[in-house]
């Protein structure tokens, strides 16, 4: 009798897996590498954060199941992209942000920037940044540089002020005695979620250390140019939506590259945009329509950038 034939399970690459990374498990570990940002943003702005970061996530699960049945598909919730994407948006916004506006914002994200693409990962640009331009544009009383100072306060945020020549304290930035949008305000709550999430393997060292690397190079270039301007490499890193960016926007696996040279050219491009914006645009803070650049080039980094074959060479 001839030997039983062993079966085979056929499907298309790649074939080489973790067991226990799947995506559900990576957006769980994004998630809570996000609570020291969640948690800051709570205690810094009040509680009414809490009411934004949660009417985002659970639009962002509606709407998927909205579009995705509309499109005859079953809509993979569970996995928790789309509650990440609500989340992800909604630290970007002013902490006193209009209701109606986090309902477009996340309208935009998963119709626009995730389910017409096909869904989730067939995106080309990032979801949550997608919704942040759209809401820029649509409502700019909203999301104006005052709009981050909630009212009957005084101050500016850190990039507002130093378009005027000034800045602030280094241990302000630090810590976030500063106005800006929920998710930006604490540089060290970004490093400490940036920090656990490469400890637990779910995302990559290359893109944030390309991004906080070559801002580091750049703040430096423009204290050179000026030696007058109060504005550094530690204010270059310190301000806006930077850290708050390199760990958990730009890392996105889906609309950055695969490979790590990729990343790393990717990660260093995001923030050669960044400054540009910073310096010469009317737009305080770039980071967002930097990312939305570096996404559409993301495919051709791809091309320039081949990984190799495992076992193999190119």
């Amino acid at each position: 009798m001839d030997a039983p034939v062993p079966s085979l399970d056929v499907a298309p690459s790649p074939h080489v897996s973790a067991g226990g990374l799947t995506t559900a498990s990576m957006m769980r570990e994004v998630m809570i590498g996000l609570l020291p940002v969640c948690g800051f943003a709570v205690y810094r702005f009040g509680p009414g954060v809490l009411l934004r970061l949660l009417l985002a996530m659970g639009l962002c699960i509606g709407f998927e199941a909205l579009f995705m049945g509309m499109r005859g598909r079953v809509s993979a919730i569970r996995d928790g992209s789309a509650a990440l994407t609500g989340l992800i948006f909604a630290l970007t916004l002013p902490p006193t942000v209009p209701l109606f506006v986090i309902a477009v914002g996340s309208l935009v994200s998963i119709g626009l920037g995730k389910v017409v693409f096909g869904g989730l990962g067939q995106n080309i640009f990032n979801p949550a940044m997608v919704g942040r331009a759209f809401v820029t544009a649509a409502f700019p009383a909203s999301m104006s540089a005052a709009a981050f100072v909630p009212d009957g306060m005084s101050g500016a945020t850190p990039l507002t002020l130093a378009r005027a020549g000034e800045t602030l304290p280094l241990v302000d930035l630090t810590t976030g005695h500063c106005w800006g949008s929920m998710g930006e305000v604490s540089a060290v709550a970004c490093l400490l979620g940036g920090g656990y999430l490469m400890w637990r393997g779910a995302m990559g060292w290359q893109i944030p250390l390309a991004v906080l690397a070559t801002s580091v190079l750049f703040g430096v270039f423009r204290h050179g140019v000026d030696p007058t301007a109060p504005w550094g490499w530690t204010h270059e890193l310190m301000a806006g939506g930077l850290c708050f960016g390199a760990f958990f926007i730009a890392t996105d696996p889906v609309s950055s590259p695969v490979s790590h040279s990729g990343r790393l050219m990717y990660g260093s491009g995001v923030a050669i945009l960044t400054w540009f914006f910073r310096s010469f645009s009317g737009y305080p803070e770039g980071f967002m329509f930097a990312v939305l650049l570096m996404n559409a080039a993301t495919p051709l980094i791809n091309q320039l950038h081949v990984t190799r074959p495992v076992g193999g060479h190119v």
